[in-house]
């Protein structure tokens, strides 16, 4: 249902009259230059994203900034975290436009998906409850162990998505290729165009 919904809106969603119809999808996609502007957009922002992460979560590893305290830190760089994130989800929906089934069938798409929800997770988690109690660790060179925890845990989570990103462009488990077994299932590669080629038959 979800790949029928994709196709649609690669193949059919814009489409209008003439010899040569394109989709929004596919005209976007043909877009070379505000293509490169795009994925360039979405490159810059994930930096000032996950760049004012990091430098949260270090003062909370007890690494940088030790004399000023969290609330402070947090509070001067939250504006810039919060721009970064519309950027990046703008900029991240409109390059999956561009291709969904392509993403929909690529196993470290799928891979990043979890592990920004896993991040996202982890965010909830903090403001909820860890960061109830910062005045009593505000202004400490080094915070409890579940801010240093929660902070780990965000340094992984996003270092992670960031090498995944990067990993998409590469066609290691590409559906139509001799993969292993569990990369055709976990990427559905059976209900992809390309079809689903098995490692150990291209063997024998």
């Amino acid at each position: 249902m979800i790949r029928d919904f994709l196709v649609w809106l690669q193949t059919e969603l814009g489409k209008g009259p003439g010899e040569y119809p394109m989709s929004w999808s596919e005209a976007l996609l043909g877009s070379l230059n505000f293509w490169g502007l795009l994925e360039g957009t979405h490159l810059l922002s994930l930096m000032l994203f996950a760049g004012t992460i990091f430098v949260v979560d270090l003062r909370l590893l007890g690494v940088t900034f030790k004399r000023t305290p969290v609330s402070v830190l947090s509070d001067k760089v939250l504006p810039l975290t919060v721009f970064g994130f519309v950027l990046v989800v703008l900029t991240g929906l409109a390059l999956f436009y561009a291709k969904p089934l392509v993403y929909f069938h690529n196993i470290w798409f799928r891979a990043k998906l979890v592990f920004i929800a896993l991040a996202l997770i982890n965010i909830v988690i903090f403001h909820r409850r860890v960061q109830r109690n910062r005045h009593e660790w505000d202004t400490a060179p080094r915070p409890p162990a579940a801010a240093r925890t929660s902070a780990v845990l965000s340094l992984a989570s996003w270092v992670v998505v960031i090498t995944l990103g990067r990993f998409i462009a590469y066609d290691w488990y590409e559906c139509g290729k001799p993969i292993p077994e569990w990369a055709n299932t976990l990427q559905q590669c059976a209900a992809s165009e390309k079809g689903a080629a098995s490692l150990s038959e291209a063997a024998q």
